[in-house]
């Protein structure tokens, strides 16, 4: 979180040289889905508003925002809401608030459930994380805190009661991003939690940019190692960091997230550091992790940088059946996108794909691949705003609220912002940092919510359209894998459409998304094949789907 030298003017006149030599790169959509994305917060019934404890010192936690899930936390089939809020700090004074249960009403409304869920934790929250941790058929939410984090145990009806220090996962850290996962392979859902810095307010350190005072940039404070939490059996969690060889306490972590990176069959771990290289842990077989990142490529960026790496996600933008990666940087250096080269190296794609001239002079916290338009290529959505309410005192060539960025995948290997194209919903500018993504109206396209550090609200962003293509959702159920199916690879072809999808739990930025997934198909109207192979090592093939249905995929059952 800090200038690294391409502040100012300096800045400018770089993005501009950067904006000349890519100006012929205005290629237009031809022949697309158009969605336009929509408002509706203020009319869905969600009243949430965030505090971030500021009272002048400059303390670090005030800065990064917090995340949410989309998730059905009630098994009605439609997708509830849980936003995390932050807290006051030492000297603040001003409302106090809570972590946010929005229930869906089936409607396209929802209605404040918090404190009948039991979730309204009002300690310094920052992320969300789901998951069936017991295989009983419902999701659990953990959360994670400046401080102990929570493990909250659904009952089925979504009312919640805090395990963590029952079963071992009140990390006392710094947390960020929690993501679940079954790195053992032995049918239940294991748990890594992100850890940023050793922040004390005691020993708060005064930074300044010139004469203004500013947050420190991270490098004032040491890093926190993340911790892997084993599943038990569903009935306590061990701390295995240094068993399974991913304890480093030199990272400075804001987002986790497995996939299976190298296609071996396991989850894989990358970790976006800030003002460090990025870690990419490779899942061994048995039960350990190697670090890979700078062999691999992707703990620096093309210039041989550590990035401040903030929010980052996996997907197969190109379709090649391999999970590239997204990173969202600092403001004055590009987002970073790494293509999976299939040989165990990326490359760094990022102006390339014409993802890096446009996001320059914007802070990006969170970056995701989302199909937003259903045509079974992943677009990318950023979610923008700077970390210091001031910081156009020191730097007028920026501003706090910035505008959040949406860029269609060409189909090509390529990208074209249309941001401005997009409805009303993405012309504003605000001081967005977590974002997800779901469809909570179940109409089939894939809505957007963000989370908001500056403004009387957060925004839910309605999808308008992107079900004019066909779609197919799949909720995979596993039976020897876990419940959720978290780590399934789906494989679907239509026509010469070839897409490779994992169902993942923890996205982009302190967030979850819909685990569902919704395979964008185009002009076709049946998928010819799906495949999914599960966790377990089994592979189940479906053939002749209709589109514009969800179905549930049963490990192991007939189709």
């Amino acid at each position: 979180m800090t200038c690294l030298g391409y502040c100012g003017v300096w800045a400018v006149m770089l993005w501009a040289t950067l904006a000349v030599v890519d100006a012929d790169d205005t290629s237009e959509v031809v022949g697309a889905a158009a969605p336009h994305f929509v408002e509706v917060t203020v009319e869905a019934g969600i009243d949430f508003r965030y505090i971030n404890g500021a009272s002048g010192a400059k303390y670090m936690p005030e800065a990064v925002g917090s995340g949410a899930a989309f998730f059905d936390g009630d098994g009605d089939g439609f997708l509830d809401l849980y936003i995390v809020n932050g807290t006051a700090l030492p000297g603040y004074v001003g409302p106090t608030g809570s972590n946010a249960y929005y229930r869906n009403r089936a409607d396209g409304t929802f209605v404040d459930a918090t404190l009948e869920s039991g979730t309204g934790d009002e300690a310094f929250g920052m992320g969300a994380a789901v998951g069936d941790i017991d295989g009983d058929g419902d999701s659990d939410l953990y959360v994670t805190n400046y401080g102990p984090n929570r493990l909250y145990e659904n009952d089925g009806r979504a009312v919640f009661a805090d395990i963590a220090s029952k079963l071992g996962t009140a990390d006392p850290g710094w947390g960020t991003h929690a993501a679940f996962t079954d790195y053992d392979g032995d049918g239940d859902l294991d748990l890594y939690v992100a850890n940023y810095m050793d922040f004390d307010p005691a020993q708060n350190v005064e930074c300044f940019a010139g004469k203004v005072r500013s947050y420190c940039g991270p490098t004032t404070y040491p890093g926190q190692t993340g911790v892997l939490y084993r599943n038990d059996g569903g009935k306590s969690f061990a701390d295995v960091t240094t068993a399974a060889g991913l304890r480093d306490d030199s990272g400075r972590q804001l987002a986790a997230v497995f996939g299976d990176i190298d296609g071996d069959g396991d989850p894989d771990l990358f970790v976006a550091n800030d003002k460090k290289p990025n870690f990419l842990f490779v899942n061994e077989g048995d039960g350990t992790f190697s670090e890979s990142g700078a062999v691999a490529g992707v703990a620096y960026n093309e210039e041989g940088l550590a990035e401040s790496a903030m929010g980052a996600d996996l997907g197969d933008y190109d379709n090649d059946g391999r999970l590239d990666i997204i990173v969202a940087t600092y403001q004055w250096l590009a987002n970073t996108l790494y293509h999976n080269d299939g040989d165990g190296f990326f490359t760094d794609l990022t102006f390339a794909a014409g993802l890096g001239v446009a996001s320059v002079p914007y802070l990006g916290m969170t970056a995701a691949f989302v199909d937003y338009d259903n045509d079974g290529f992943l677009d990318v959505f950023v979610a923008n705003g700077h970390l210091d309410e001031n910081v156009a005192e020191y730097d007028p060539s920026t501003t706090y609220p910035q505008q959040n960025q949406l860029f269609r995948n060409s189909g090509d290997g390529s990208f074209v912002e249309v941001s401005d194209q997009s409805g009303p919903g993405m012309h504003v500018a605000r001081v967005s940092h977590g974002a997800i993504f779901g469809d909570y109206d179940n109409d089939g396209d894939v809505d957007f919510f963000i989370s908001d550090s500056d403004t009387p609200h957060c925004t839910l962003l309605r999808n308008d359209g992107g079900n004019a293509n066909h779609w197919l959702r799949v909720r995979t159920e596993g039976r020897q894998s876990n419940r959720e199916g978290i780590g399934a690879r789906v494989r679907a072809v239509a026509g010469d459409l070839v897409q490779v999808r994992e169902v993942r739990a923890g996205y982009g930025y302190m967030g979850s998304n819909d685990v569902r997934l919704t395979l964008g198909l185009g002009q076709y109207a049946t998928i010819d094949t799906l495949q999914v192979f599960w966790p377990s090592g089994a592979v189940q093939t479906l053939v002749g789907l209709a589109a514009d249905r969800e179905i549930v995929v049963v490990e192991g059952a007939d189709p």
